[in-house]
């Protein structure tokens, strides 16, 4: 008689080595995140927060930046990346969420073959190139619509910045609303629900953690964008006051450091206040992402107390 066991027992062995040493790479790979994180913090911390102890708090959160003259007052820089960032925030989410519930539910599979990867190269267009049509194309179309003064305003920006945050949000919302198993689907339509209250009530809640995801994802790339801001929204460090400041320039956190750190002087004042931007960007976009963790994280328990 001819056994042929000990082949299936020697793969079984070589699977458990395979398992032994593939574990540790992958918590170091995953434990290299946490590190690279707080590096980064570490190292604009290293030249930013010498910025409090040559800057007086109180003149470091004021309303006047002209560094020529001491003034580094940080409020109109994170006014007009906050504004920008709300306005690019209305503008593509539900323009983005309602593309992904297009695609995954609505369009026919060929027209899903064709826009999905239409906006994935959307998505990996150069933010330069987007800047450079709305120097040429979107504000002098928003200065004559709106009669202004000039186009570069921050509403220019926050079109542009909309834009660039849209396809991250349709890929990502796109795949949860896939995620979602075609049963839910079936059982509502099968209980008498048309197609869009199926949607709305069944498969978009059921996926709101990932498409909150989405949203938050495309927040935070519209928070770090540099080159388009710096190209459209006028550069002009004055403290938004109103929904009028959409139309007018303003200056972000992020143009900021791009326009002046290749021409400061290392480990001077103004050299580390930029640092401090940097930390002030770090800590928005911290914030952000814990909030979207929390948001999500609770709704999955409200969702798993609802159905015990």
């Amino acid at each position: 008689m001819n056994f042929s066991a000990p082949e299936p027992v020697q793969a079984g062995g070589r699977a458990r080595r395979v398992d032994r040493l593939m574990t540790p790479v992958i918590m170091a790979c995953g434990y290299s995140v946490i590190l690279f994180v707080v590096m980064i913090f570490v190292f604009l911390g290293s030249e930013g927060f010498a910025a409090l102890g040559e800057v007086p708090l109180g003149q470091l959160f004021a309303v006047r930046w002209y560094p020529i003259e001491a003034y580094f007052g940080l409020l109109p820089l994170i006014g007009g990346s906050l504004l920008v960032t709300f306005g690019a925030a209305l503008f593509s989410v539900p323009v983005g969420v309602l593309s992904a519930v297009y695609i995954a539910e609505i369009a026919p599979r060929w027209m899903r073959e064709i826009l999905k990867p239409v906006i994935e190269i959307l998505g990996g267009l150069p933010s330069v190139v987007l800047g450079f049509l709305g120097i040429l194309v979107l504000s002098p179309f928003l200065r004559q619509l709106f009669n202004l003064p000039t186009g570069l305003t921050a509403l220019a920006g926050s079109l542009l910045l909309g834009a660039i945050a849209i396809p991250t949000i349709v890929s990502v919302a796109e795949d949860a609303l896939d995620s979602v198993p075609r049963s839910y689907r079936d059982a509502s339509l099968a209980l008498g629900a048309t197609n869009w209250q199926t949607i709305w009530r069944v498969t978009l809640p059921a996926a709101r953690s990932g498409v909150l995801t989405a949203v938050m994802l495309g927040i935070g790339r519209a928070i770090g964008e540099t080159m388009t801001v710096m190209m459209v929204t006028g550069n002009a460090a004055v403290l938004p006051e109103g929904l009028g400041a959409l139309f007018a320039p303003v200056r972000t956190l992020t143009a900021t450091i791009a326009a002046e750190m290749g021409e400061v002087a290392s480990g001077s004042v103004h050299y580390h206040v930029l640092f401090f931007i940097g930390i002030v960007l770090f800590l928005i976009a911290l914030v952000v992402n814990v909030t979207a963790s929390l948001l999500t994280q609770r709704r999955e328990s409200r969702s798993e107390r609802m159905l015990s």
